[in-house]
């Protein structure tokens, strides 16, 4: 069976499977690389200037991210005071308000295709 090219290029059918075939791949490989960051440890900056430390335990469509064991540092307005950590426990931090992910690097070590060095 022919395909049929329309004088703009392909139809609207044919570009759906064509993106979804590529997306799906893509997802399937973002989501790879999320599930090897299960359960380590991770630095989140939050637009207000928290900072967040816990264990990455699951995010959502909407960026949403859950860590467990989490604390939370305030913004220091002093360079020189180092505040004591808040212990949330499990926290939910709004995908918005999410600034910077760090990952720490000796929880990598076990990880592979995020440039860890072994």
């Amino acid at each position: 069976m022919a395909t049929m090219i329309e004088e703009n290029g392909p139809s609207t059918r044919e570009q759906s499977e064509v993106s979804s075939s590529s997306s799906s791949s893509s997802s399937s490989q973002a989501r790879q690389k999320l599930e090897g960051l299960l359960n380590k440890n991770m630095k989140i900056r939050m637009t207000d200037g928290r900072t967040l430390v816990g264990l990455f335990l699951c995010t959502d469509r909407d960026c949403n991210v859950i860590l467990g064991s989490a604390q939370e540092f305030l913004k220091s307005t002093d360079t020189f005071s180092q505040g004591e950590p808040r212990v949330l426990g499990l926290a939910m931090i709004p995908g918005h308000h999410v600034v910077s992910i760090e990952v720490e690097a000796d929880t990598l070590e076990d990880t592979q295709g995020f440039g860890a060095t072994h």
